[in-house]
């Protein structure tokens, strides 16, 4: 991928940034990268909240399977997005783009709360599952290029699991938005949106301190910008500049070829490429199945009424972040390998029984709540270590790219799938026709905890260009 003539240099820079502790620069790139999550999490649930209300006569009288369509557009929307800027990612730097992808969900969100029919509505969402889309790229693929290697495991555990924060969030906002008390209906609904939007204004102030990654510098050619950067990081840590660390010889280059990508991805690494295409696709199916019909179950079988289904997902959503938080300290001691299939495998055996007991009506909502809850409580450690995954498993060039095809390819095949088919599962109003969507889930998880035991890599702890070596060091 090196273009001929081009120099070789000799760097230190991944040791420099693996060998720093924890600091206040690295809270900073938490809070203001990884409040991505937070901003989507509250769309989800803003999404899931209002879905029994737009289905009310006087908003836009959707039917459940239109439900279960704009869940689908959004997450298309997602998938394009993830492809087109994870792309211009690991061309023109992580920084740049999780600008440009920061406004684009501002402006597709704020718009949403303007749709006037199904059509809109479900285009809108589209736009704003393509910003988002493109943030996972660029957002995960800096976050583990900053984080020194002992903390990244949990690290990206806890910063994927915020999106929980946001989804806690939006339940509580919406019990606020969807009281007719407070606002008509048909306004309350849309003023959640506009003001969703506009929180990510306060993205934009911090993320103006957050540098370009270090490493995506060192890789194209700009190695004296990168030397500033992480002077100026050590310096905010409060670190001296170590002498005597392993240097990573390197080709100067100015970017990648396609072949280059698919190389890296398909003919270099097969078996971390099924990896990561299996771990995408079988969380995608499940969550996204279950999240994006999660209030037409509440609704339409336990007679919850709308305005209060917020309630019911703030436990789900606080299960959903302890899950990371609490064990995401066991993906960097324990390893990857035992504590990512151990988390698909008891979400996909608990799914299964949710399933069984839904289908006898064994269940009330506080009980079909509490069994989500304990689910996702593993399932959501599952889902963000898929991110983990494939953000480790390739090459720094390349890692953007690898990120937004595996999450395009895994979300396609499972993402869109899964809230269209339980959308028409529920629209039946058969107990029975549900709970094959449940066993499907649970069985996609399960297979993929046996996938992630026969081939897991162990990357805990290890410095990313170990795990896998850059296309422009010379072994390459």
């Amino acid at each position: 991928m090196a273009d001929a003539g081009a120099a070789t240099v000799l760097t230190d820079v991944p040791a420099r940034l693996d060998r720093l502790g924890w600091s206040r620069f690295h809270t900073l790139i938490v809070v203001a990268l990884g409040i991505t999550w937070i901003l989507d999490g509250l769309e989800v649930t803003l999404v899931g909240s209002v879905a029994g209300v737009l289905t009310q006569r006087g908003t836009l009288g959707l039917a459940g399977t239109q439900v279960g369509l704009v869940g689908s557009a959004y997450i298309a929307g997602a998938v394009l997005g993830a492809l087109v800027f994870g792309d211009l990612t690991d061309r023109f730097g992580r920084r740049t783009l999780f600008m440009v992808t920061l406004g684009v969900y501002m402006a597709a969100t704020i718009a949403t709360g303007a749709a006037w029919n199904f059509w809109s509505f479900a285009l809108f969402r589209f736009f704003t599952g393509a910003g988002i889309g493109g943030e996972y790229a660029a957002i995960n693929s800096a976050i583990q290029e900053f984080v020194p290697a002992r903390f990244r495991g949990r690290t990206d555990l806890v910063v994927n699991g915020s999106f929980w924060i946001g989804a806690a969030i939006g339940a509580l906002g919406s019990l606020v938005m969807l009281d007719p008390s407070v606002l008509p209906v048909n306004v309350g609904w849309r003023a959640a949106f506009v003001i969703g939007g506009a929180l990510a204004c306060v993205v934009v102030a911090l993320r103006r301190h957050v540098p370009e990654s270090p490493r995506w510098l060192m890789t194209h050619g700009r190695s004296d910008e990168a030397e500033n950067v992480v002077r100026q990081i050590e310096r905010r840590a409060g670190a001296e500049r170590a002498e005597g660390l392993p240097r990573l010889q390197l080709t100067a280059c100015r970017g990648t070829r396609p072949g280059d990508v698919m190389g890296a991805l398909f003919r270099h690494y097969p078996k971390r490429a099924l990896l990561g295409l299996v771990l995408m696709a079988t969380q995608a199916f499940c969550y996204n199945a279950i999240f994006f019909t999660y209030a037409l179950i509440l609704t339409k079988f336990y007679r919850v009424p709308a305005p209060s289904v917020g309630l019911f997902i703030l436990p789900f959503a606080l299960g959903n972040f302890l899950g990371p938080l609490l064990l995401g300290p066991l993906f960097d001691i324990a390893g990857r390998k035992v504590m990512i299939a151990a988390c698909y495998a008891v979400s996909g055996i608990l799914m299964a029984v949710t399933g069984l007991l839904f289908a006898k009506a064994s269940l009330g909502a506080t009980g079909q709540t509490a069994l989500w809850t304990l689910n996702f409580f593993f399932a959501s450690c599952a889902a963000s270590a898929a991110y983990l995954t494939v953000g480790e498993c390739f090459p720094l060039e390349v890692r953007a790219r690898a990120i937004s095809i595996f999450y395009a390819f895994g979300t396609a095949l499972g993402g869109i799938a899964g809230p269209a088919l339980f959308g028409a599962l529920i629209e039946t109003g058969a107990r029975g026709e549900i709970l094959w969507g449940y066993l499907l889930g649970g069985a996609l998880m399960l297979f993929a905890a046996l996938v992630e035991a026969l081939i897991g890599v162990q990357a805990a702890c290890r410095a990313l260009e170990d795990v896998a070596p850059p296309l422009s060091a010379p072994q390459r």
